[in-house]
């Protein structure tokens, strides 16, 4: 996913009209991320069957609430303590946007290779998480925290579908495991022309660092739920794979300020460190993950069918990452 992802921001920086000539090429290569990643989840949908559907819901929970409800606690504390200016230059602002979502479409990438079907279905705390929700909810502020539902639900229709119709015919389950590997590369070009490197570079350090810190501790967390609430032994470095943050995050700030004007101070600068984070750790989470993953043995994607104990799953070979 990385490669792509890292080509389709150099396109989107230094050549932002070449996609945009419409027809096809438009279609592909740069509006295709949506409804590539619903045909994925709705893809992963289909592998979940009766005997797996518990674990999978157990899995998102654990993952929303150590990747997100932490975390954003933890933020929100902070902000008590030295208000909205944040600290070290990075707002409130910017430390929520960057923390309580996940990028869900490297996550599905990740564990389509080395995970298993539980695994991948816990992408639906990506659904939840996604977007401002999360961001205007810890913040409160004069009732932001209203969360729109009919948008949670359309984001895991998709999922549902999958999995009445992998119930219903076996076989749409054997005829959609290769969907990974098609789709993957494309989503991940298209979500790239939505980042501006320019923004990056404007984040400077503080940017960075902000994603240095994301990717770590949030995987950390992600982590410690895999191995000791979920028990996953060697497998729970996958849980590393989920400290990102996702590429929509980098509108949050401006959604946040045209709710609540105390914030407009903040998005300049939220929204550069913010989009920084969005690279940074879509590099270091799946290599956080990796190492991890390897030291425990457990790299090698061909053993996490038998490590499921749900049945036989397909890992998604030739997934790149």
């Amino acid at each position: 996913m990385l490669v792509p992802l890292v080509l389709g921001s150099v396109v989107g920086t230094f050549a932002p009209g070449a996609l945009g000539i419409g027809s096809f090429t438009t279609a592909l290569f740069q509006d295709s991320a949506l409804p590539l990643i619903g045909l994925l989840i709705f893809m992963t949908g289909t592998q979940v069957t009766g005997a797996t559907s518990g674990p999978v819901l157990a899995h998102a929970g654990v993952a929303l609430l150590m990747k997100s409800l932490i975390p954003a606690t933890l933020v929100v504390a902070i902000g008590s303590v030295v208000g909205l200016d944040g600290i070290l230059g990075i707002s409130i602002l910017a430390l929520l946007a960057s923390f309580d979502n996940s990028n869900g479409g490297l996550w599905l990438a990740f564990t389509g290779r080395y995970g298993d079907a539980r695994d991948r279905g816990a992408y639906i705390a990506s659904a939840v998480n996604d977007g401002p929700f999360l961001t205007l909810l810890f913040l409160g502020a004069s009732g932001l925290g209203d969360i729109p539902l009919l948008a949670l639900v359309g984001a895991i229709v998709p999922f549902l579908l999958g999995v009445l119709v992998g119930n219903l015919d076996a076989q749409w389950r054997d005829v959609l495991k290769p969907v990974p590997n098609i789709v993957i590369p494309f989503f991940a070009f298209a979500l790239g022309t939505g980042i501006d490197l320019g923004s990056v570079v404007t984040g400077g350090l503080s940017g960075l660092a902000l994603g240095v810190v994301v990717a770590p501790v949030t995987g950390a967390l992600v982590y410690v739920g895999w191995r000791f609430l979920l028990r996953r032994g060697a497998k729970s470095g996958v849980g590393f794979a989920a400290g990102t943050t996702a590429g929509n995050a980098i509108a949050t700030p401006a959604i946040v300020a045209a709710a609540d004007p105390r914030f407009e101070q903040y998005v300049g600068t939220a929204t550069a460190q913010v989009a920084a984070s969005v690279l940074v750790t879509a590099i270091l989470a799946p290599v956080l993950a990796s190492l991890v993953l390897k030291r425990a043995g457990a790299l090698d994607e061909s053993s996490s069918t038998a490590d499921a104990g749900t049945g036989p799953v397909d890992e998604g070979r030739g997934t790149g990452l």
